[in-house]
């Protein structure tokens, strides 16, 4: 009997799965279909701590590579030297041409778009007690044009960049690790809240804490350019949730007292973790745990108030955190293996793709592409956390002209997507990283995951993928139609 019933829970599970193959997977009328970028990625350089990397790599001559594609060198940024000190200073030109994205970018169906605005642009020297006026003004001509275009803003107040100055040592510490870290992040927010905090619903505290910890502080890839282990990046991870916390509080302040409403979450880098060998019991166990401590322990410090580090003996209670999110906003880019060190278990080794299946379909960056592993990511978030959810980012290096792989990608995933939903997870919006090609952190210019391509020594010539043309006509269907499907199965 029990066998009977769990073959036909099997049976109905597999049709309800092959039926929604056939079928249209649509998205409410409300949902949000955009794109993301982020300040470093597209706006004219600032003096940010990153600002300050590019310039020392390309007066250093750091502009090498690992030889495996996606795996960048420690303090340099790939090819950097390849393009002018004009695409250097203007990134994308966006500064000049950003009302022409956005005119582009509702021309192409999107309701939203998701952007940073630069701490260090409002604040580039630490003697500022007030944003500089300019700075001010830019964003509000961006907000302006979304508002013509009606385009939707979602906005990141730290997306790996800070002013340069916030480096200063203070009592030994630098960075997040200051005395008054928090307090300078505060003061930045409530400039951001006087001049925008009347525009803005959506907000996203902090990008993807664990990748800045990971490349900042443990690989050498990010600055701070520093290699710690687990234990020397504590400090770290408890100031940005102290600084997600205080966040929080002065955003729901400030719509408390204008009688405004507001989200608030942050938005999590995730990959679908796997053993490479799946006979392999501490492959098993390895995969497993590389996923808690890089996707789960930040967001349960959010929901718990208590920050529990993986494999070591951190318990830390953080005062105000508990319960500080409105949504989880989700970032997938695909699979990583994971192969278990026996001669230091703490340290296993991450795959970008399985060795041993060459014909595996990946991006230019080498990510295997796994679109079931959003479904499994959402549906994981859903029951753990059980509030709405974004997917803030989404996307693949691909440099072709024809984007094939692009293509594909947006559908497979819009469609694994609609499963979750389906399946009763709250998803909100889809943010597809990114708009157009732009900076991409230690691959600089080489990695090209927009919507829209740009010719950089081209005066920055914008030109639409075919990839654009698609998403369009998801957004028009509102999801993935029968015949979309179709069509990508033929490419």
């Amino acid at each position: 009997m029990i066998y009977k019933r769990s073959f036909v829970k099997f049976k109905s599970i597999l049709f309800s799965r092959k039926e929604s193959s056939q079928r249209s997977a649509l998205f409410d009328h409300d949902f949000l279909w955009g794109a993301a970028s982020a300040a470093q990625h597209v706006e004219h350089q600032q003096e940010s701590d990153w600002t300050i990397f590019e310039r020392q790599v390309i007066n250093d001559g750091k502009t090498s590579t690992d030889a495996r594609p996606g795996y960048a060198l420690p303090g340099h940024i790939n090819s950097l030297d390849k393009f002018s000190q004009t695409v250097r200073l203007k990134k994308t030109n966006f500064d000049y041409v950003f009302d022409k994205d956005f005119a582009l970018a509702s021309e192409l169906g999107h309701n939203s778009h998701r952007f940073s605005i630069c701490w260090a642009r409002l604040f580039p020297t630490r003697d500022l007690s007030t944003p500089v006026p300019e700075a001010i003004r830019f964003y509000h001509k961006i907000l302006d044009s979304l508002e013509k275009y009606n385009i939707k803003p979602f906005v990141t107040l730290f997306h790996f960049s800070t002013p340069n100055w916030f480096w200063d040592e203070i009592d030994g510490k630098r960075g997040w690790e200051r005395k008054d870290a928090i307090r300078h992040f505060e003061r930045f927010i409530h400039s951001v809240l006087d001049a925008f905090g009347d525009r803005i619903s959506l907000w996203t505290t902090l990008n993807e804490p664990m990748t800045y910890v990971y490349n900042g502080y443990m690989q050498g890839i990010f600055p701070p350019l520093e290699k710690r282990d687990i234990n020397g990046v504590v400090t770290v991870i408890e100031q940005l949730l102290k600084a997600h916390a205080a966040a929080y509080k002065l955003i729901h302040d400030h719509a408390i007292r204008k009688n405004l409403s507001v989200k608030v979450g942050i938005a999590k880098h995730t990959r679908a973790f796997h053993a490479l060998r799946n006979w392999a019991p501490f492959d098993i166990f390895s995969s497993k745990a590389v996923g808690q401590a890089f996707i789960w322990d930040f967001m349960d410090a959010i929901n718990s108030g208590v920050l529990n580090i993986s494999n070591t003996a951190v318990k830390k209670h953080i005062p105000g955190l508990a319960g500080t999110q409105d949504y989880i906003g989700i970032n997938y880019y695909g699979r990583f293996y994971i192969k278990s060190n026996l001669l230091n278990i703490s340290k296993p080794e991450i795959h970008f793709y399985n060795p041993k299946k060459l014909d595996e379909k990946r991006s230019d960056l080498d990510w295997a592409i796994y679109p079931r592993g959003l479904y499994e990511i959402l549906l994981a978030t859903h029951k753990r956390y059980k509030i709405p959810i974004y997917v803030l980012e989404n996307g693949l290096a691909d440099c072709n002209t024809d984007d094939l792989r692009r293509q594909s990608f947006i559908v497979n995933h819009i469609d694994q997507m609609w499963l979750a939903k389906n399946d009763g997870v709250d998803i909100r919006g889809y943010m597809h990283w990114s708009l157009t090609d732009n900076f991409e952190w230690a691959e600089g210019f080489t990695a090209r995951f927009g919507l829209i391509g740009i010719e950089y020594e081209n005066n920055f010539k914008r030109i639409p993928r075919p990839s654009a043309t698609l998403y369009h006509r998801i957004i028009k269907d509102r999801g993935i139609t029968s015949q979309t499907r179709d069509r990508v199965k033929q490419i």
